[in-house]
């Protein structure tokens, strides 16, 4: 069975993200979202387990929003208000239930970039 993971760099101190609230959510027809689950990045960037996996692990669209302007505010960055880059939101599709989904967030206070990792 698949399964989906996820991380966060902070490419302005060159490190992993840690302390950055992660919600999932799956999409439904309509465009609904529907929380699925809620976590912090640990201390290497990650979450302590699958956002999702065995049966709960669905093709489908999701999206991840990750808590980016939190984040770099309690790290004592200075951010205008508004904040150019608050929630970060990843929106992608699962096509194959057996396949390792990884989605990583490299993140500044001004841009993001993220992959299909493995």
């Amino acid at each position: 069975m698949g399964y989906l993971t996820t991380h966060i760099l902070d490419n302005t101190r060159g490190v992993a993200a840690s302390g950055v609230i992660i919600e999932l959510y799956k999409l439904a027809e309509d465009g609904t979202r529907n929380l699925v689950s809620k976590t912090i990045s640990n201390t290497d960037g990650r979450c302590d387990s699958p956002l999702l996996e065995g049966d709960a692990f669905q093709a489908g669209c999701y999206e991840l929003a990750f808590s980016v302007g939190d984040y770099f505010a309690e790290k004592g960055v200075e951010l205008p208000e508004p904040r150019f880059l608050d929630v970060v939101l990843l929106r992608f599709g699962v096509s194959d239930e057996d396949r390792h989904y990884h989605v990583p967030l490299l993140v500044t206070p001004y841009s993001y970039s993220t992959y299909r990792g493995s």
